[in-house]
């Protein structure tokens, strides 16, 4: 057996009998291959920063850090193609000389491009799909030891499920992206009443390329972000060193750890503390490079659920949820995180065929208590709800059939490219069947 691994969140854990980092696209066909003969599993994995079993396997694990990098560039199309393993974090210094840029982001880049659009990460923006949707090409491993290439001239049919596959459909070792040109984002941060946010969410998010907001239960405030896209010659106005690293490092990271560990001793002042917050959240105005407005870093480690609903649903459903945490006595010294992305065709992404609003609730990692989670859950779950694939919920294959029109074509295509289930893990048997 090889070491125990475990995810970033400390919610998942897995002992693989065998552990391969391949250095190319060959070494990953002769891994399926050997476990096809012994009748093992195969799962790769990346960051490792899914909150799900997604990745986990006691079979054999793939280990992607040797597959990195830039693979090839059409600068004429504004494309490139990555090894699967890359990091979004490694994206800016591997684009920005390339004049590229990722259309949109969420705002952690700990993961790699594969994890990330195979468990559907996605940024806000009510025009813009997730980062799955900005994939054009791919080229994977499939459960029979195949090498497919997916692109518009090769299994174009397949490119909606390969694009956003669950690591269920093969292992994904490149993946080709329709990149923009680089550009700025001018970001206002600033407080409003959170009854106020909430009687105007879809209309600021059809008035702003990127609109989302974070609202700390037991207060009546919630901080705001707008985002507007700007040509990179417009001029940036960023923000200065000592007032980013007092923002990230102090405020968001040295501060949150404190508090959310002093709370979880002592929840009863959780409610105090978290309108003290609210009451010196600030206005921030500035100006830079996409990706330094879009990622946050984070390294107060937590746990998390989120939803996708239909846009109108959002509103309505934060009510619900204020109202459960308050009738259940809930301390939540997290804030809820609210974004929104435009509809898409892929055949598992939460935001198929609608757009979609999404609700992001959070717990300390070392909270053991999953009644709040599953409290929203049900909430959620209830405004026809689809969770994130990446994220911590309780959805089976009966449930998520009612929330995808096309869940049995999807279950089609894996039983094409992986008939002996060489990708499967008991998450996956949860979320898509047997």
């Amino acid at each position: 057996m090889t070491a125990r691994w475990r995810n970033w969140a400390r919610t998942e854990h897995s002992t693989p009998v065998l552990a391969v980092a391949p250095h190319s696209i060959e070494q990953v066909v002769l891994a399926v291959q050997r476990a096809l003969e012994t009748g093992h599993t195969v799962k790769p994995i990346g960051a490792s920063h899914s909150f799900t079993g997604i990745g986990a396997t006691d079979g054999v694990r793939l280990d992607l850090s040797r597959l990195r990098g830039l693979v090839d560039a059409d600068l004429a199309r504004g494309r490139v193609t990555l090894w699967a393993g890359t990091h979004l974090w490694e994206l800016p210094a591997i684009l920005g000389p390339l004049g590229l840029a990722l259309e949109n982001m969420g705002d952690i880049d700990r993961q790699t491009i594969s994890g990330a659009t195979s468990t559907g990460t996605h940024g806000t923006g009510l025009g813009l799909g997730g980062i799955s949707t900005q994939i054009v090409g791919a080229t994977l491993v499939t459960g029979t030891g195949d090498v497919l290439t997916v692109d518009e001239a090769h299994n174009g049919e397949l490119l909606p499920a390969v694009a956003l596959g669950l690591g269920a459909l093969g292992v994904l070792v490149t993946v080709t992206l329709q990149c923009v040109p680089r550009y700025l984002l001018h970001a206002v941060e600033a407080p409003a009443a959170f009854d106020e946010v909430l009687d105007t969410y879809v209309e600021r998010n059809r008035a702003a390329d990127h609109f989302e907001f974070y609202w700390f239960p037991h207060t009546r405030g919630a901080r705001t972000k707008t985002n507007t896209r700007l040509p990179l010659d417009a001029g940036a106005n960023p923000l200065g060193t000592v007032s980013r690293y007092l923002d990230e490092e102090v405020v968001n990271n040295a501060m949150l750890g404190a508090v959310v560990g002093f709370e979880r001793w002592v929840p009863a002042a959780t409610p105090g503390i978290n309108r003290a917050i609210e009451s010196i959240s600030s206005r921030r105005d500035y100006c830079d490079e996409s990706h330094r407005v879009f990622i946050t870093r984070r390294r107060v480690r937590f746990r998390e659920m989120e939803y996708s609903l239909p846009l109108d649903a959002v509103p309505e459903a934060l009510r619900e949820l204020r109202a459960m945490i308050e009738r259940r006595a809930f301390r939540v010294s997290f804030p809820i995180e609210v974004r929104a992305a435009a509809a898409d065709e892929l055949l598992l992404s939460t935001a198929h065929g609608r757009e979609s609003g999404y609700i992001a609730v959070h717990r300390y990692w070392r909270d053991p208590d999953q009644a709040y989670f599953r409290e929203a859950e049900a909430i959620l779950a209830a405004h026809a709800g689809r969770p994130h694939w990446g994220k911590m919920h309780t959805r089976t294959a009966d449930q998520l059939r009612e929330v995808y029109p096309r869940f049995e074509e999807f279950r089609s295509i894996r039983d094409r490219l992986d008939p002996d289930r060489v990708f499967a893990n008991p998450y996956l048997e949860r979320v898509l069947g047997a």
